[in-house]
C-alpha cells in the first residue's frame, strides 16, 4: 500500500474543522502520513501519568498534544485567515508551490 499525500507540512498554520477543538488555529508541530495524521500545538491535549524518571525526576501528570486525523484540519488561507483547501501550480522559474485555492495566494515561503 502506498503511503498517502498529505498537503499539510511541518510549520503550516491550520485551523481544525471538526471535533472537541473545532475552530482553534494552531501550528503543525509534525506530520505522520503513514497514520494520514498531524500533531498541532495546543490542540487535541491529552494527560498522561509519569512515573518518576531522569527527565522527570518527580513524576506526575503530563499535559500533551496528540497526533488528530489529516482530514480534520485546513490550512488556514494567508490572506484572509479563512480555512482553505490546497493547490499546487508551477512558478515561472519551475519551481512547485502549494497555494490556497481561495485567494490564490502562495503558500510557500
Amino acid at each position: 500500500m502506498t503511503q498517502p499525500k498529505l498537503k499539510i507540512k511541518k510549520g503550516d498554520q491550520v485551523i481544525v474543522t471538526t471535533g472537541k477543538d473545532r475552530d482553534k488555529k494552531g501550528k503543525v508541530l509534525a506530520v505522520f502520513p503513514k497514520k494520514n495524521r498531524v500533531l498541532v500545538e495546543g490542540v487535541n491535549m491529552i494527560k498522561r501519568h509519569m512515573k518518576p524518571s531522569m527527565d522527570m525526576p518527580d513524576g506526575g501528570i503530563v499535559e500533551r498534544e496528540a497526533p488528530i486525523h489529516a482530514s480534520n484540519v485546513a490550512i488556514v488561507d494567508p490572506k484572509t485567515g479563512a480555512p482553505t483547501r490546497v493547490g499546487y501550480k508551477f512558478l515561472q522559474d519551475g519551481t512547485k508551490v502549494r497555494y490556497a485555492k481561495k485567494s490564490g495566494e502562495i503558500i510557500d515561503k
